[in-house]
C-alpha cells in the first residue's frame, strides 16, 4: 500500500484545503479495508478523495485521507447483463473511453470526465435528460468498506437497504471501492447547438424538454440571449465537428477567450455586462453527430465556484426569471452563464431528483471574483421554490432544512447510525448537512 506523510489536499477550484494526518493510496479493496480498520482503532477519521471536483469540503479530513490513484481499472464486463464493474478511483474519462472501445456506453452523464466514478456518484453528479437520470441512477451494484473494515457487496438483491442509500451516500456510509454500472450498446447522438432568445426559451421550456432526449441551455446574465443544446439519438453516420471548428468552439472561445474575459471582468467589474453581450454572441450555431461521451462532455479549463439547486421542473422558469430580476435590480456583475438542465424523478433517498421531475439551475463565478452576494440571492430564490442543493456544490443549507426537503432523510441517517455510529467517516461538512 502506497503511503505518504501528511500534506495539504486542495480541491480543483482551490476553495477547500485540508491537512490530513496521513494519506494512503491503496490498490485493492483489501488494502482499503485494512486501512479503515487501523485508522478507526487509532481514533482517526477517514475520508476518500476523488479528483477534487466538489466545491464543498465533502472529502476533507484531519485524519486519514484515502487517495484514488491506484484503485483503478476494470473488474468485470458482462455483455449479457449489460453491466460493467470498475474500481472506485477510475476516472469517467477512462470508463467512457474503454466502454467505447468495446462498443458500449452509459445512457447519460455530466459535462466533464475528470471525476472519479465514486466521487461523481457519491455527490449526485448528473447531466440533463428527459428520461435518463444521474450517474447514481445508472448504478446497479457497489462494494462498500464500512467503519469496522467489513466489506459489503450491495445491489437490489444483496444488502438492498444499503445499496439504495449508498448509491448517493456522500461518503457518509463507508468507502466505495467498486461500482457496477448499467451499460448499453454504443449509440450516436446528434447535437444541435444554437443561440435562442431567453424569452423564447422560457416560454417554450416544457416543449423543448418534451421534444428532446437531452435539452439544456445557458443564459448569459445582462443579456437577453441563451445558448441551447439539444441532443437526440441518431441513426448516423457519425459526423463529428472538424478538428479546427472543435478547437475554435471548445478551446479558443469556451476556454481561451472566456478565460481572458473573466480575468478582465474580475479586474474591471463595470465591464462585465458589455463583455457578456460579446461572449454570448461569440458562440455560433453548430450541428454534429458523435458517440455519447464526446457529445455530453467538453473541456473545462476556466476555474470557477458554483452553486446549483434542483427545483421542481414546473417551478424552474419562474425561479430563473426571479433570478434575472434580482440581478437586474442589484449591482451584481455576473460574467458566467447560468446553466439549466433537467432530470426525471428517481428513487434514491438523497438524490436531488428524488420523487419529482427536476430542473437544475446552476450559478457560477470566476475563481477570485466575489461570489457570496450572488450565491446568497440565488439560494434565497431557489429555497423559496423548494430547492435542494447539489451535494457537491456550494450552499448554506443544514440538516434542519434538508430533513424537510428529503422524505427519506431520517431513513438515511438511521442507516448511517447503524453503519458508522462512531462517525469514522464524518467531517464538518457531513455534520452540517446530516447532523450528528
Amino acid at each position: 500500500m502506497a503511503g505518504t506523510n501528511s500534506s495539504a489536499w486542495r480541491n480543483w477550484a482551490g476553495n477547500v484545503t485540508a491537512h490530513p494526518r496521513n494519506a494512503l493510496a491503496p490498490a485493492s479493496t483489501e488494502e482499503v479495508a485494512e486501512a479503515v480498520a487501523k485508522a478507526a482503532a487509532r481514533g482517526l477519521r477517514v475520508k476518500a478523495a476523488g479528483s477534487g471536483h466538489s466545491f464543498t469540503a465533502a472529502a476533507a479530513t484531519d485524519g486519514l485521507l484515502i487517495r484514488p490513484g491506484r484503485l483503478t481499472g476494470f473488474r468485470a464486463l458482462d455483455r449479457a447483463a449489460g453491466t460493467v464493474t470498475v474500481a472506485a478511483g477510475t476516472t469517467l474519462r477512462r470508463l467512457n473511453e474503454t466502454l467505447s472501445a468495446h462498443g458500449l456506453s452509459l445512457a447519460n452523464m455530466g459535462d466533464i470526465m475528470e471525476q472519479t466514478v465514486s466521487g461523481a456518484v457519491s455527490t449526485g453528479t448528473h447531466g440533463t435528460g428527459r428520461t435518463s437520470g444521474s450517474l447514481a441512477a445508472q448504478v446497479t451494484g457497489l462494494e462498500l468498506v464500512t467503519a469496522d473494515g467489513s466489506v459489503l457487496t450491495c445491489s437490489a438483491a444483496e444488502n438492498p437497504e444499503v445499496f439504495a442509500a449508498a448509491r448517493l451516500g456522500l461518503g457518509a456510509l463507508g468507502v466505495i471501492t467498486a461500482i457496477t454500472f448499467a451499460v448499453e450498446p454504443e449509440f450516436l447522438l446528434r447535437a444541435v447547438e444554437e443561440p435562442m432568445p431567453l424569452d423564447r426559451v422560457t416560454a417554450d421550456f416544457d416543449r423543448l424538454v418534451a421534444e428532446n432526449e437531452h435539452f439544456e441551455f445557458y443564459w448569459f446574465p445582462h443579456t437577453a440571449g441563451c445558448t441551447t443544446k439539444r441532443n437526440n439519438r441518431a441513426a448516423g453516420p457519425a459526423a463529428p465537428p472538424g478538428r479546427l471548428s472543435a478547437w475554435v468552439e471548445d478551446e479558443l472561445l469556451s476556454n481561451g477567450l472566456f478565460q481572458a474575459v473573466c480575468s478582465v471582468g474580475r479586474a474591471v467589474p463595470a465591464a462585465v455586462p458589455a463583455m457578456a453581450r460579446v461572449t454570448g454572441r461569440a458562440l455560433s450555431a453548430r450541428t454534429y453527430t458523435d458517440v455519447p461521451y464526446k457529445v455530453f462532455t467538453s473541456p473545462r479549463r476556466v476555474r470557477f465556484l458554483e452553486m446549483e439547486y434542483a427545483v421542481p421542473r414546473e417551478a424552474a422558469m419562474a425561479a430563473l426569471l426571479e433570478l434575472r430580476a434580482a440581478i437586474e435590480r442589484s449591482r451584481l456583475r455576473i460574467g458566467f452563464p447560468v446553466e439549466v438542465r433537467t432530470a426525471p424523478a428517481d428513487d434514491i433517498p438523497l438524490s436531488t431528483a428524488y420523487g419529482r421531475d427536476t430542473a437544475y439551475i446552476a450559478v457560477h463565478q470566476y475563481r477570485g471574483t466575489p461570489h457570496r452576494a450572488y450565491f446568497t440571492a440565488a439560494e434565497r430564490i431557489m429555497t423559496a421554490h423548494g430547492g435542494r442543493p447539489h451535494w457537491g456544490k456550494l450552499h448554506s443549507r443544514d440538516a434542519a432544512y434538508l430533513a424537510g426537503a428529503y422524505p427519506r432523510f431520517a431513513e438515511f441517517c438511521a442507516l448511517r447510525d447503524r453503519l458508522d455510529p462512531e462517525r469514522v467517516f464524518g467531517n464538518d461538512y457531513l455534520r452540517r448537512v446530516l447532523g450528528g
